[in-house]
């Protein structure tokens, strides 16, 4: 096959490529590197650099060569920054997004995966969440993803798109030479690997009087390299059906101390705390039931334990830093 990935030089987006590349497909990464380098480009892959904003150079991108499908993970990502400059979420997540399927339509191309994310559900009413449960994003990023979904299902309805949409909850791990690398990082794993490895004082606990058993935030890890798998099970599925919508993740939830204890166990290293107040728009648990998914496509994790997931993360950090 021949994919075009958007957002390819990011941690999900280039381990995507790896894969893809590494089982024999072709692949072209088209990416505005705002935060990542042209080193993070998967050796093998064709790059554009590019911002999905520049219709003219998307369109020019998808008149070259046809492709089989579009795997669509640029986008910005932090739902605590959404809360403070939400215009710059709506514009990159949602309008540039618009501006890609506007050009997949006007270029014959009618197949995309597209990176969504557990913040379209918001605060659930009971977990683990199901496909079917409300939307009802606390922070702008959820809302910037929600709208796309949106407009994905009028454009099924209307021009015959053919989309998945896959819910991500936590991504984390590494494969083999590549894994987690934002810039800057604001996830938990990584951060608390960074504390391991003597690059950060500590790790910021935000909010420990939720109503979960430690008060701290509850949230489904998933490794990386399962997303991916899901991904290609999804990219084949539009072959016999034109909508699909899939939650990603362990269907298990860990505690933010938790997740600190199990880098304590796989690193051997003290990892020290600082307790800060809650970040606006953090739900108290977000827990996935991927259970549509293994019945409808047979996916199945590959590493579904926490400690595998931050062992992997571990050992791409450390050589990352050796």
């Amino acid at each position: 096959m021949n994919i075009l990935v958007t957002g390819g030089a990011g941690y999900i987006g280039g381990t995507v490529s790896r894969l893809l590349l590494s089982a024999g497909h072709a692949v072209t990464i088209y990416d505005n590197l705002c935060h990542s380098k042209q080193e993070a480009v998967a050796a093998g892959a064709k790059f554009v650099e590019g911002d999905l904003a520049d219709r003219a150079l998307i369109e020019d991108t998808l008149r070259q060569s046809h492709f089989d499908g579009v795997m669509h993970f640029a986008a910005l990502i932090e739902a605590g920054e959404s809360m403070k400059v939400p215009e710059i979420y709506f514009r990159n997540n949602t309008m540039a997004t618009l501006t890609l399927l506007e050009a997949m339509v006007a270029t014959g191309h009618d197949r995309l995966v597209f990176s969504s994310t557990a913040a379209c559900y918001g605060e659930p009413v009971s977990t683990p969440i199901t496909e079917e449960a409300q939307l009802l994003p606390t922070n702008a990023y959820g809302e910037s993803k929600l709208l796309v979904e949106q407009m994905l299902t009028w454009f099924n309805r209307i021009h015959g798109f053919r989309y998945a949409s896959l819910r991500y909850f936590n991504v984390a791990g590494a494969i083999e030479g590549y894994g987690e690398a934002h810039e800057p990082e604001s996830h938990l794993i990584p951060l608390i690997l960074d504390v391991a490895l003597g690059r950060r004082a500590d790790i910021k606990i935000f909010g420990e009087d939720y109503p979960t058993k430690d008060g701290t935030c509850v949230r489904d890890y998933i490794h990386v390299q399962d997303l991916a798998d899901a991904h290609f099970l999804a990219l084949g599925a539009l072959d016999r059906t034109s909508r699909l919508i899939y939650n990603l993740g362990s269907g298990q939830g860990f505690t933010v101390r938790e997740v600190i204890d199990s880098a304590r166990r796989i690193t051997g290293r003290a990892i020290s705390v600082e307790e800060c107040p809650r970040r606006l728009g953090d739900p108290a648990v977000l827990v996935a039931s991927s259970e549509k998914i293994k019945k409808e496509l047979g996916w199945q994790p590959k590493f579904p334990e926490l400690d595998q997931i931050i062992a992997s993360a571990w050992q791409w950090h450390q050589q990352r830093y050796s």
